[in-house]
């Protein structure tokens, strides 16, 4: 069952997928080489609340952070710790927040200090891929146009998706129907309807497409190690123009502060 949202529904997601935001660029103020993993977490977790918000992450089927911390090549899922951030590094940050009975979800790919050319243009690649998925984020087309602009963009670029991990549909609960793949063919799957609301969200290798899931049940690694970047909108499908209910304009305001002051 697909839930078509009401607009005061909408309303309430969009105040929980800006909060995500604001979460995520508050982390970015204390990312830099040397710093642990465990500190962006406990950060999160403190502004959540101070927002009368709950980690939508944190106990969610027994995951123990309010982040998910996804360093180089792991794609997702990936445990807060002691791990000390290098330079060189890039680092994938999905966030949750519970508000007002509603969730918002996002996630942004980040550099730690300077990293390497090959990396930059896998994370601004796999940047603009959500973009262009976003802009068929309209009443009347279908899931697999969403996934095929992924895919088709990506791809040439000779960036694979994983195919294991999707997007999803977004509202009381952190994931519902529909599953949003980041691959697919135009003009197929479920019909796209006004007010559904979808958490799309590319994950992109630089090597092969192949995951394999860590012995702690949650982290999930490139199979050849190779990095990997992931970004997530919350968008609301409208007539003629997707609605983005989340937003990066806080993390990118936060990391243009610091190129300057560094």
């Amino acid at each position: 069952m697909i839930h078509i949202k009401t607009e005061e529904e909408i309303d309430l997601l969009r105040e929980s997928s800006l909060l995500v935001g604001k979460t995520l660029a508050e982390v970015a103020r204390i990312m830099k080489p040397g710093c642990r993993t465990i500190e962006l977490d406990k950060r999160a977790e403190a502004f959540i609340r101070s927002h009368d918000a709950v980690p939508g992450f944190l106990g969610y089927n027994g995951f123990p952070s309010s982040l998910c911390i996804s360093v180089n090549e792991v794609v997702v899922h990936g445990f807060p710790g002691e791990y000390e951030l290098k330079e060189g590094d890039i680092v994938s940050i999905d966030c949750g927040v519970l508000k007002n009975g509603f969730y918002g979800d996002s996630a942004y790919t980040f550099a730690v200090g300077e990293v390497s050319e090959e990396k930059k243009m896998l994370m601004q690649r796999t940047k603009e891929s959500l973009y262009l998925a976003i802009e068929q984020a309209v009443h009347g087309k279908r899931l697999g146009d969403i996934g095929n602009a992924v895919q088709s963009y990506v791809e040439q670029f000779g960036y694979n998706v994983v195919r294991d991990l999707v997007g999803h549909g977004l509202g009381k609960n952190l994931h519902e129907k529909p599953e949003v793949p980041n691959y697919g063919r135009k003009g197929t799957g479920t019909k796209l309807k006004e007010r559904m609301v979808l958490a799309i969200e590319p994950m992109v290798n630089l090597g092969t497409r192949n995951v394999i899931q860590e012995k702690d049940g949650w982290t999930i690694r490139t199979a050849d190690r190779f990095p990997s970047a992931h970004y997530e909108h919350d968008v609301v499908i409208r007539k003629d123009k997707a609605e983005i209910l989340s937003t990066f304009e806080y993390i990118e305001e936060v990391l243009k502060a610091n190129d300057n002051i560094n």
